[in-house]
């Protein structure tokens, strides 16, 4: 177990060297958020892929499959589709936002400072949720292969991500996302070969497992759960911070396009690859936690050595996906919070120290929403509330050009904040929809409602 243990600690000790190395170049806050906006399309590629390919698609994903079957898996490629969707449509459309740092800015240009807050509040929390679902994933990790404390030993790990975050932040995020997605990249398919290998082949695993768990469409039930998860994972982390900063980077629209469908068309086998390790784990032992399924079988197949440089894999999809969305918290904060709300001129100097304090209170918010939710794929769910209910419409409409102004966003966002919480907490979900999608429509009709409401107040206005 030594050896293990020590490929992860060289592991860790590299993503730090790294990070810190990166960050000799930060002198302000522009560079702190988004680097120097020069990054080609593979290096956008593996840091947008390093970062959604966290805790909750890989150990979440692994959990909810050993729960109750591959209708999880194929229900994420949802978010694939949402990926090339973002390339194919969005990322073109993104030169025009090149002097953007956040998503606050893109708002702000049409709706406003008081918008711009509010888009601030909400891309925090969201951060906070989703990187609370990797301090969770982080600790069943530790917890399954060493005999410390799993906390403490995820408090270790979370120390080092906020050390290079802060110091470094978008260039050093960007350089630990390299080497940490070539470690997972390998180490999630050789976790999948290994599986196979030591059954004998796919047959024997599916002739283990219960017979719906291989498919999504069985029964009413299923499809309309499956129907209803998919739309949530093409909205749920739709156009959420650390994403949208990805797209400010590229040296060209160009770049940016290409490496962000390449990030979504990479997801779809990596999901699927995820989720059949969750049945292998249930082949193996279907009587162990749910939320260790994807370590259980890194731990009673793989070999010393191989099995240290898979958990490597495991903790660099965590820290890449946490680092990213520290990192987008913390822009959040200063840029779209603290900046607006500020009477005088803050000096370049202070809101880059604010932006590397801010970090801690992020890490400590996430910690508290881990460890008050089990699942992880549940946490995520969670935080999906906080965002596309009311964020995705208005952002695209700018980013399309709309004309729109600042009470579209808030009629919208009230009835998207509203619609949800009616169709979560009051009717608990009918048809498995999950709330955050009835409020993506909510507010797509509060929108559009404002229109004619704003027509009729300024005809009155004129009398």
């Amino acid at each position: 177990m030594w050896i293990d243990a020590s490929i992860v600690i060289i592991f860790l000790a590299a993503s730090l060297f790294i990070g810190i190395k990166s960050s000799k170049h930060i002198v302000d806050f522009d560079r702190f958020s988004v680097g120097h906006r020069a990054f080609s399309s593979a290096a956008i590629f593996a840091t947008l892929s390093a970062s959604f390919i966290g805790g909750g698609y890989t150990l979440g994903n692994a959990a909810k499959v050993y729960q109750a079957g591959m209708l999880y898996a194929f229900a994420l490629l949802g978010f694939s589709l949402k990926e090339i969707l973002v390339a194919l449509i969005i990322a073109p459309r993104m030169d025009a936002y090149r002097d953007c740092l956040s998503i606050g800015d893109i708002i702000a240009k049409r709706y406003g400072n008081g918008a711009k807050v509010v888009t601030g509040l909400f891309s925090v929390l969201v951060c906070t949720g989703i990187l609370g679902a990797q301090v969770g994933a982080m600790t069943a990790i530790f917890g399954t292969f060493f005999t410390i404390n799993p906390l403490w030993a995820t408090l270790v790990s979370f120390a080092i991500i906020i050390i290079y975050s802060s110091l470094g932040g978008m260039r050093a995020v960007v350089y630990t996302d390299i080497l940490q997605f070539c470690v997972l990249v390998i180490g999630i398919p050789l976790t999948l070969i290994m599986g196979l290998i030591h059954f004998g082949g796919w047959q024997p695993i599916a002739q283990r497992v219960p017979h719906e768990y291989l498919y999504f469409w069985k029964g009413h039930d299923h499809l309309s759960l499956f129907i209803g998860l998919f739309i949530t994972f093409i909205f749920g982390e739709a156009l959420v911070p650390p994403y949208v900063q990805r797209l400010f980077m590229a040296k060209t629209a160009r770049a940016t396009r290409n490496g962000v469908l390449a990030s979504g068309i990479l997801s779809i086998p990596f999901f699927l690859i995820a989720g059949a390790i969750g049945l292998i784990a249930f082949a193996l032992n279907p009587h162990i936690n749910s939320n260790s399924a994807l370590p259980y079988v890194v731990k009673m197949i793989l070999p010393i050595g191989v099995k240290g440089f898979v958990i490597a894999g495991l903790v660099a999809i965590i820290m890449s996906s946490a680092a990213g969305f520290l990192n987008a918290a913390s822009v959040a904060f200063v840029n779209d919070i603290v900046k607006p709300l500020s009477r005088s001129a803050w000096r370049p100097n202070t809101l880059l120290r604010l932006a590397k304090g801010s970090t801690l209170f992020v890490g400590i918010g996430a910690l508290v929403f881990a460890l008050s939710i089990n699942n992880v794929l549940d946490i995520l769910l969670y935080a999906y509330n906080f965002w596309a209910p009311i964020i995705i419409v208005p952002l695209v409409a700018v980013i399309f050009n709309f004309s729109v102004k600042a009470q579209d966003f808030f009629i919208g966002a009230c009835c998207g904040i509203g619609a949800m919480l009616i169709w979560s907490l009051m009717l608990h979900s009918p048809f498995e929809i999950n709330g955050l999608v009835i409020g993506v429509v909510g507010n797509l009709i509060g929108f559009m409602l404002s229109k004619p409401f704003q027509k009729q107040k300024n005809a009155r206005g004129a009398c």
